[in-house]
């Protein structure tokens, strides 16, 4: 059986979560490959909201295995934390939340070194979450990182822990001019967090190799999205790892060729939180509709998002680096009372028109989009359960969006809950091989 993976298709918070959580139905194990606490994920189901932050969507469903895969960088203290909330919301995650022994650790110097960095670039930021999450991936490859593997040898882990907090320490004083973190309290708080999380320290790419290899389905989610790869996305405005298809086989452990299809998962129209390019940015009164009507506001900071119109060049763009097999489509209610609906087809830069992203990050600044305009269909769908039913002018712009993308709609989400998904009639995510 051949793995499937999710992506997000734009600049992250394309509802990722609601949609795994509707596909995790038909796995056995859920993988997040990429990313860190930075990353908030909501789910609501029969009304319940959730949100995760390290922890797959999938544990809602009691008999699913999830797992924190290698490329993921993690905050123990916060993991526990999330896993404690799980449980009191009645969701046993014991034996089921297993997290990859290559997995590299948040500690407190990378967050303080995150806010510190931050600060220093003053006007030139570029919206960090706080998180740690990129000290964390520096860290790793520059070689002086903590495995989760080390939480298993307290000891081995204390002189690791000393090593990593005094060298942060000095870059913090020394360069920042900001004070170092407390050792002695960061000792003590991880040693506790090593005996709580043991258990749970897996080799987990071999754990689902031979899960595939016994005809198990599974299915691998990323953070963030397309736009915000730290290869592929508008650089520097971008996230530390590389949540495009590419990430799912680096942060499991699982060969290419053990990849089958590939979801990429869009609004129906565009968000981006923090600073950079945003070439079909509304900053006027439909930007404040938009994020009124879809409330799009960050799970994990609560930033307001900037909202703007569907970017196909952007979304070929993402269909072309992450060779996304079909498109799932959320949120498309938010556009329920919207008179004419527009979508980007090209870019306009100097004069010059482009059917492709700028190769100068620079160029993005300068970017003029070029729209074309549909009639909107204003009528509500979010009680809708069949494709079919939806308003013909609703399966026009979305039948648009698969034609200017080359990729097949094949899943529509018109609400925040589980219930509120539409898929077409021969939809397959696994397949055999």
């Amino acid at each position: 059986m051949k793995a499937a993976v999710v992506v997000g298709a734009q600049w992250g918070d394309e509802g990722k979560a609601k949609v795994i959580d509707y596909l995790t139905e038909r796995a056995d194990i859920i993988a997040r490959f990429q990313g860190g606490a930075n990353a908030g994920h909501t789910v609501v189901v029969e009304g319940r909201k959730f949100v995760f932050h390290l922890v797959p969507s999938g544990v809602l469903y009691p008999d699913k295995i999830c797992v924190i895969g290698n490329g993921v960088v993690v905050d123990p203290l916060a993991l526990l934390d999330e896993i404690e909330q799980i449980r009191q919301r009645g969701i046993e995650t014991e034996g089921r939340v297993l997290l990859s022994s290559k997995a590299h650790l948040i500690l407190p110097v990378h967050k303080a070194l995150d806010g510190a960095m931050e600060r220093s670039k003053g006007e030139r930021s570029i919206g960090t979450t706080g998180r740690g999450i990129g000290p964390a991936y520096s860290e790793k490859a520059q070689r002086g990182g903590i495995q989760a593997a080390e939480l298993l040898d307290v000891g081995r882990l204390r002189e690791r822990l000393v090593a990593v907090l005094e060298r942060g320490n000095r870059l913090l004083e020394r360069v920042f001019g900001e004070e170092g973190v407390e050792i002695d309290e960061v000792l003590e708080r991880y040693s506790d967090a090593a005996g709580r999380l043991a258990s749970s320290i897996r080799d987990t790419s071999r754990l689902l190799d031979e899960a595939m290899r016994a005809g198990h389905r599974v299915l691998l989610e990323g953070a963030q999205g397309t736009m915000l790869d730290i290869d592929h996305g508008t650089y520097p405005f971008v996230t530390s790892s590389n949540p495009t298809a590419g990430g799912a086989c680096l942060g499991t452990g699982i060969g290419p060729s053990r990849v089958g299809r590939v979801v990429g998962i869009a609004k129906a129209y565009a968000t981006r939180v923090g600073h950079g390019p945003f070439p079909t940015e509304l900053e006027g009164e439909m930007g404040e509709r938009l994020r009124d009507w879809g409330g799009e506001y960050g799970a994990t900071t609560g930033r307001p998002r900037r909202c703007g119109w569907f970017d196909a060049v952007a979304l070929r763009y993402a269909a072309r680096v992450n060779g996304l097999d079909e498109l799932a489509v959320t949120k498309l209610d938010v556009l329920d009372r919207v008179d004419e609906i527009a979508v980007c087809t090209g870019y306009r830069i100097d004069g010059r028109e482009l059917d492709d992203v700028p190769l100068r990050s620079d160029e993005w600044e300068g970017i003029e989009p070029i729209y074309e305009w549909l009639p909107g269909w204003k009528s509500e769908t979010s009680g809708l359960r069949k494709l079919e039913e939806l308003p013909g002018r609703a399966r026009a712009y979305l039948e648009r969006i698969g034609a200017l993308t080359g990729v097949p709609v094949g899943l529509v989400s018109v609400g925040p809950d589980r219930a509120q998904t539409l898929r077409t009639a021969d939809h397959e995510l696994f397949i055999t091989g």
